[in-house]
């Protein structure tokens, strides 16, 4: 769904849940966000994440933003996952 541009900031866009089935550090896993945009990466308990707006969207500046978030594991070698993420930005002032 498209998220407003007046939405105030750390508004949660997306819920991410990230899984390592390994046992000892090749089960840890931490996530990353790549790309330009106003969005924030928030862990939660359980290797659970929130994709939470960090700034004001503009819709005039950009109707949607990408990123990329990236899971990896503490192995060695570590491995890593990723999925692509786009956030659609609803303009609100337009008559």
């Amino acid at each position: 769904s498209p998220v407003p541009e007046d939405a105030p900031s750390g508004t949660v866009v997306a819920l991410l849940k990230v899984r390592d089935r390994d046992s000892g550090e090749n089960g840890q896993v931490w996530c990353e966000l790549t790309g330009e945009a106003p969005l924030s990466l928030v862990a939660s308990s359980g290797g659970s994440y929130k994709v939470v707006t960090s700034s004001a969207l503009d819709r005039e500046q950009a109707s949607e933003h990408r990123v990329t978030v990236v899971a990896r594991d503490r192995g060695s070698p570590s491995l890593w996952s990723r999925a692509a993420l786009v956030l659609e930005v609803s303009d609100v002032n337009d008559n």
